[in-house]
């Protein structure tokens, strides 16, 4: 969420934020703005809505230096008074995170004199930059974050210093260096196409950046050196290559993601030790948030049937409040598409910091939680640009079914290799997609059913419609529809209802029974011929998918479900990359 450009060098800054900023877009966000430092002078230009709304007024910020944000709302409403940057006397910066004691500093600094313009947490930061200034940015920049509470990316510009200073805690920050000049950004993927190398910043470091040089300092404001590696990716702000919309694309990159990560944990180094750990655990404990805890669900029914002992599935944001108790011997795996989750990456450490040893699982190799973990599995899906998650989470069962049969892995990669076949056949699939995306958007909510790991499944396409269709859907066991849910359904809701195993097919056939006595509507999607049989000419619509074994069944039939997402989200003139209110990277708790 938030998104950060920066830029000092010798081209005219104004172009360069503008297109850093439109390859952030797809983190969500809901305004967006820049300010450039030229003669001495900063001018800032920013617009509620998409970035392009800023390109009719990018012929007036002159200058070679700048920042660029683009901002998803957490204090006060999206509107050109809160959009970033802020600026106070000769100063303007930029914000990703949360001030949790702006309140205090707001009223402390107006009782000083000072006057604010916008409703949020991240103005404190400027006013206190105004008079934290003795002529160093940096150290200026230093005294302000000793004061903040919370956590922050920040970009900061002085109009008398030809360049700019960062600061972070808990959100990301990257240096840049590349032919046109040097750069700092909140993802790699503002960097591609400007930078050749870049670094990470670790938590409390300070960095001074002109177009020559770049200085990093520690909490304690002593020189340190990040290494650079290459910048590597392709750039959010690309076009779909192919697709109409990047959730289109990604949903057919699902095969790949599957044989991309079988490859890299065939040669991982670490497998015996990973297993090892695994079979010595009085406990394993799985963190995410949103998509990929429900990819923790799965992954829970996967390792307890191998390795024996408890094993938990907790949404990130409770375990951190309300952790589990740990051991030495406990084993943590921590779930995060981006690896910034901040309520992920607070629960593991809360779980670390109890005892338990970390494994995190995650799709960006330099995110903050790599760096804290003793040990890092690889989702290879690629860059996500899409809001929703759909590859990386395709990518996150392929992890778990892997680390889940160490005895087996060969087989297992084989029956994985095989599986993307089916997955690469059924995203070629539009008919039967479109049919039931239809019943879904002619209904006022949608229930997804199933049972065991067709449940699991049920809650990741529960919500996938809900982020990208704004349909109300939820998922449930398939046993708990008589038990409460059977008083919301009527010809005006659909029931999905997943059926992928065959020892409980018969008692899914019986929740059919049960909605259709009712009058509701029902699609059913599943691996079993003779289940489409049964029912075919019964229900709304009945999707026969490949038939695969029932305990890889969740790669196909969430791979449909997210088809079926998407199409709702079609057939509502909605854009299906950047539903409204979301972001993609939530580093704020």
């Amino acid at each position: 969420m938030c998104g950060i450009i920066a830029y000092a060098g010798s081209e005219r800054a104004a172009g360069i934020l503008y297109e850093g900023l439109k390859k952030l877009e797809y983190r969500g966000y809901d305004s967006a703005g820049l300010s450039t430092l030229g003669g001495g002078r900063i001018t800032t230009v920013k617009r509620v809505g998409r970035v392009e709304n800023l390109a009719p007024l990018l012929k007036d910020a002159e200058g070679c230096c700048g920042i660029g944000h683009t901002r998803w709302a957490t204090h006060g409403e999206a509107g050109s008074a809160n959009a970033h940057p802020h600026e106070y006397g000769p100063f303007s910066i930029v914000h990703n995170g949360m001030i949790e004691n702006y309140a205090e500093l707001r009223a402390e600094l107006v009782a000083l004199g000072d006057a604010f313009f916008s409703q949020t947490d991240s103005e404190v930061i400027v006013h206190l930059l105004g008079r934290e200034y003795s002529g160093d940015l940096a150290a200026a920049l230093h005294a302000v974050t000793g004061r903040l509470k919370g956590c922050w990316a920040i970009a900061a510009l002085y109009a008398s210093f030809n360049g700019f200073a960062v600061a972070r805690r808990g959100s990301p920050v990257l240096l840049g260096r590349g032919r046109r000049g040097n750069f700092a950004a909140s993802d790699m993927s503002a960097l591609v196409g400007f930078a050749e190398s870049c670094c990470v910043l670790e938590e409390d470091d300070i960095a001074l950046v002109t177009a020559e040089e770049i200085a990093v300092f520690d909490g304690a404001m002593r020189p340190v050196e990040r290494p650079f590696r290459p910048v590597e990716g392709e750039a959010g702000g690309e076009d779909g290559k192919g697709c109409a919309h990047y959730m289109l694309k990604e949903i057919g990159q699902n095969a790949r993601t599957m044989r991309a990560t079988c490859a890299a944990l065939a040669s991982f180094s670490r497998s015996e030790e990973l297993t090892a750990r695994l079979r010595s655990a009085d406990k394993i404990v799985l963190t995410g948030c949103g998509t990929a805890y429900n990819a923790c669900l799965i992954g829970a029914r996967l390792l307890e049937w191998e390795y024996g002992c408890p094993v938990r599935a907790c949404i990130a944001g409770e375990a951190r409040c309300d952790p589990p108790r740990v051991t030495r011997r406990t084993v943590c795996i921590a779930v995060s598409q981006s690896g910034e989750t901040a309520d992920t990456l607070r629960a593991a450490l809360t779980l670390r910091e109890g005892g338990a040893y970390l494994v995190s699982v995650t799709n960006v190799g330099y995110s903050a939680i790599t760096r804290v973990s003793d040990m890092v599995l690889p989702v290879c899906a690629g860059p996500e640009v899409c809001v929703a998650a759909t590859k990386s989470y395709i990518g996150q069962l392929a992890v778990f079914h892997l680390i889940s049969s160490p005895r087996t892995a060969a087989s297992r990669r084989a029956l994985l290799s095989s599986v993307a076949d089916r997955v690469e056949e059924l995203t070629a699939e539009g008919e039967y997609a479109r049919t039931i995306a239809r019943l879904c958007a002619d209904s006022r909510a949608v229930f997804f059913i199933g049972r065991g790991a067709d449940y699991d499944v049920a809650v990741e396409a529960s919500l996938k419609l809900r982020e990208v269709s704004y349909i109300f859907s939820a998922g449930m066991p398939a046993s708990e529809l008589k038990h409460g849910t059977l008083a919301l359904v009527d010809p005006t809701v659909l029931s999905v209802v997943i059926i992928s195993d065959g020892g409980t097919a018969e008692k899914c056939v019986n929740a059919v029974e049960q909605i259709l006595s009712r009058r509701g509507k029902v699609a059913v999607v599943t691996t079993l011929p003779r289940i489409a049989e049964s029912l075919g000419g019964r229900v709304d619509a009945c999707w026969l998918l490949p038939c695969v074994p029932a305990h890889a069944s969740a790669f196909v039939t969430a791979t449909a479900l997210q088809l079926v997402a998407y199409r709702a989200a079609l057939l509502l003139g909605l854009d299906p990359d950047k539903p409204r209110n979301l972001a993609k990277s939530v580093t704020v708790e």
